[in-house]
C-alpha cells in the first residue's frame, strides 16, 4: 500500500478507534440517569460497566491470535458488525438485564476493534515509519478520552436527545468506517503450508476464565467483601490456578493464544512490564480527576470534562512530535524513557494538591502526565512489534494491550480503595472536630456525595477530604510509575526496522 492508500485506510481505522474509545467513556456521566430510567439497582449499575470491561479485556488475547490465523480484514468487518448490532441493542434496551447483556457483547466488539486497529496499522506500515502515525493515534485517544464524558453529559442533559443516544451516537460513524475500510484496506495474508490454522480453544478458555475471575475480584473487593476474606482467597486462588493451567497449555501447543516465546524475551517482557506500570498509573490515577474537579472543587460535570484539556493537549503534542522524531532517527528507547520520567514527574506534581491548590498547578501536572503518556504508551507497543514477524503480530500486540488494560483495571480498583478509605477517615476526623459524634454513622454525611444539600461547614469538610485524598492516590501512582522507568532503562537500544515483516523473504504474500 502506498502512502495515499495508507492514509485512506487510516481514516477508517482512526474513526473506529475514536468510536470504540468514546463508547467506553460516554456512558460514565449518563449512567445514573440510565439506571434511573430503567429502574435498575446499584448492583446493576456496577454491572453495566463491569460486563463490558470483562468481555473486552478477557477476549483481547483471543482476538489478537485470530488475527494471526485468519484474514485481518474479515475479522475487522465481523467485529464492526458485532459492535454495531450490540450498540443498537443497548440503545433500545427496555430493562437493565437487556442493557447489561448487550454491553457484554459490545465489550467483545470494543476489545476486538482496539486490538485489530493496532495490528492492521502494524501490518501496513514498518515500525520505523509507524512513528509518525503515532501522532494521529495519540490525538484520537486524547480527544476520545476527554470527549466521551463531555458528550455523555451533554446528551444526558439534552431533553430532546435522551440517554439512548449515548449508544446510538456510534452507529453512523461505525457504518461510515465499515464502508471506507471495505473499499481501501489491502493487507498481506499469511500463507501457511500444510495444515489448516488451529485455534487453541483450551488455552483461550483458561485465559478468559482466569482473567474474568481476577477482574471480578478487582471489581468487588473492598465493596462487597474485604481484601482479606475467604472470597478474596477463593477468587484470587482460582484465578492463579486457571492462569497457571493456561501457561502450562500455552507452553505445549503449536499455536498458542499468547506466544510465551515472544513475551519471555528481554525487550518484549520489559515493554509489557513498563506498559503494565503505565496502565496502572495512568488509568488508575487519571480516572479520579473528574471526581476531584466535581467534588473537591465544585465544578459541574461538563466543566470537569473541559478541565482535562491540558492532559489531552499534552498527549496530542508529545505523541505527534515524538512520533516524527522516532521515524526520523529510528530510535525509540530515549523517547520512552523520557516519557516515563515525565509521567512520574506529573504524578509527583499532583501528589501535593488539595481542594485549594491553584488551578495552574493542577493543569501543569496534568499536562506533564499527558506528555508522558503520549511519549511512552504507543512507543512501548512499537518496541514489541519491532521484535516479531508479521505472522505473530496479532498475538504480540494483543499481549501488551491486554496487560495494559489489566494494569489499568487493577489500578482503578486499588487507588479507588485508597481514595475511599482516606476520604472516610478525613470526613470522620473533620466531623469530630466540629463536635459531631461519628460513632453512630455520622461520618456518612459525605457518603451520598450530594454536596449541595449539605450545610456549608460539612461541604468544606467533604471537599477538603476529597482534595487531600486525591493527592495521596497520585503519590501512589507516582511510585508505580517508577517501575515503568526502571523497566524502560533496561530496554535494548536498537534501531527500528524499515520492513513491515521481520523476514520479508518469508512466507508472506500480498493478497487483496
Amino acid at each position: 500500500m502506498g502512502h495515499r492508500a495508507v492514509l485512506r485506510a487510516m481514516s477508517g481505522l482512526l474513526l473506529l478507534l475514536f468510536v470504540t474509545m468514546i463508547s467506553s467513556t460516554i456512558v460514565s456521566v449518563a449512567l445514573p440517569q440510565i439506571i434511573g430510567a430503567l429502574k435498575g439497582t446499584q448492583s446493576q449499575y456496577t454491572w453495566v460497566v463491569t460486563a463490558m470491561l470483562l468481555t473486552s479485556t478477557a477476549s483481547t488475547p483471543i482476538w489478537g491470535k485470530l488475527a494471526d490465523l485468519f484474514s485481518k480484514k474479515t475479522l475487522l468487518q465481523v467485529s464492526i458488525v458485532i459492535f454495531f448490532v450490540s450498540s443498537l441493542g443497548a440503545g433500545f434496551a427496555q430493562n437493565t438485564e437487556t442493557l447489561i447483556a448487550f454491553r457484554a457483547v459490545q465489550g467483545l466488539g470494543m476489545g476486538a476493534l482496539q486490538v485489530l486497529v493496532q495490528v492492521i496499522i502494524a501490518a501496513m506500515i514498518s515500525p520505523r515509519e509507524r512513528g509518525r502515525y503515532n501522532g494521529y493515534l495519540g490525538g484520537v485517544m486524547a480527544v476520545a478520552t476527554v470527549g466521551g464524558p463531555l458528550l455523555g453529559g451533554a446528551i444526558a442533559d439534552a431533553s430532546w436527545l435522551g440517554w439512548r443516544w449515548c449508544f446510538f451516537f456510534a452507529l453512523p460513524f461505525t457504518a461510515v468506517a465499515f464502508v471506507i475500510l471495505s473499499r481501501t484496506l489491502r493487507l498481506p495474508v499469511v500463507e501457511r503450508a500444510g495444515d489448516k490454522p488451529k485455534v487453541d480453544y483450551l488455552g483461550a478458555t483458561l485465559i478468559a476464565a482466569g482473567v474474568s475471575l481476577l477482574l471480578l475480584w478487582v471489581t468487588f473487593v473492598d465493596d462487597k467483601f474485604a481484601w482479606i476474606s475467604w472470597e478474596t482467597g477463593a477468587m484470587v486462588g482460582g484465578s492463579v490456578v486457571l492462569l497457571g493451567l493456561a501457561v502450562f497449555v500455552e507452553s505445549r501447543v503449536a499455536d498458542p493464544v499468547v506466544p510465551l516465546r515472544v513475551i519471555k524475551r528481554r525487550d518484549p517482557a520489559l515493554a509489557i512490564v513498563a506498559s503494565l506500570a503505565v496502565g496502572v498509573a495512568m488509568f488508575g490515577g487519571a480516572v479520579f480527576l473528574g471526581q476531584y474537579f466535581q467534588i473537591g472543587r465544585g465544578y459541574s460535570p461538563t466543566k470537569a470534562g473541559l478541565m482535562t484539556i491540558p492532559m489531552m493537549a499534552g498527549v496530542l503534542l508529545s505523541s505527534t512530535i515524538a512520533g516524527k522524531l522516532v521515524s526520523r532517527t529510528g530510535k525509540v528507547k530515549p523517547y520512552i524513557v523520557a516519557g516515563t520520567v515525565i509521567l512520574t514527574l506529573g504524578f509527583l506534581t499532583l501528589s501535593v494538591i488539595d481542594h485549594r491548590t491553584p488551578m495552574w498547578h493542577v493543569f501543569a501536572g496534568m499536562f506533564l502526565i499527558g506528555v508522558g503518556v503520549g511519549m511512552s504508551m504507543q512507543n512501548l507497543v512499537l518496541v514489541l512489534q519491532n521484535t516479531v514477524p508479521l505472522s505473530e503480530l496479532g498475538a504480540a500486540s494483543a499481549s501488551i494491550t491486554f496487560f495494559r488494560s489489566l494494569g489499568g483495571t487493577i489500578g482503578v480498583s486499588v487507588l479507588g480503595a485508597v481514595l475511599a478509605n482516606s476520604v472516610a477517615t478525613k470526613i470522620a476526623e473533620g466531623l469530630r472536630a466540629m463536635g459531631v459524634d461519628t460513632s453512630g454513622g455520622g461520618a456518612g454525611a459525605g457518603a451520598n456525595l450530594d454536596i449541595a444539600s449539605m450545610p456549608a461547614p460539612v461541604q468544606e469538610i467533604v471537599r477538603a477530604a476529597y482534595g487531600e485524598a486525591t493527592g495521596q492516590i497520585f503519590l501512589v501512582a507516582a511510585a508505580v510509575a517508577v517501575v515503568g522507568i526502571l523497566a524502560t532503562l533496561f530496554l535494548t537500544s536498537t534501531e527500528l526496522r524499515d520492513s513491515v515483516d521481520l523476514q520479508p523473504q518469508g512466507a508472506e504474500s500480498a493478497k487483496v
